[in-house]
């Protein structure tokens, strides 16, 4: 049977002030070690101060913004498997989504 497009994966849970994302594995993130990182959601400002922050590099971007959103570093999302950075993205995908209703 074919998964619902809407459908939220096993790993992420969101609501409208943000998302927990579980990983794959626990990271060392901030001195502690962790499975999971709650995202809030964006606001102008958050886009605007890690644009500015990246000089133009759209990735450095995503990551400093991820970061600021979970209020972790930037250096500690750098170690992350790229399948669980995927899901962070993931999740802030789903923060800024016009649900239109």
């Amino acid at each position: 049977m074919p998964e619902d497009k809407d459908q939220l994966p096993a790993w992420l849970v969101v609501d409208p002030e943000g998302a927990v994302v579980t990983f794959s594995k626990a990271y060392e993130i901030k001195n502690l070690k962790l499975d999971r990182l709650t995202l809030r959601a964006p606001t102008v400002r958050d886009v605007r101060s890690a644009t500015s922050a990246s000089a133009g590099d759209d990735d450095q971007r995503d990551t400093i913004l991820l970061a600021n959103l979970s209020e972790s570093d930037a250096k500690d999302l750098e170690g992350l498997k790229l399948t669980d950075y995927q899901r962070l993205q993931a999740a802030y995908f789903r923060l800024v989504q016009d649900d239109g209703v």
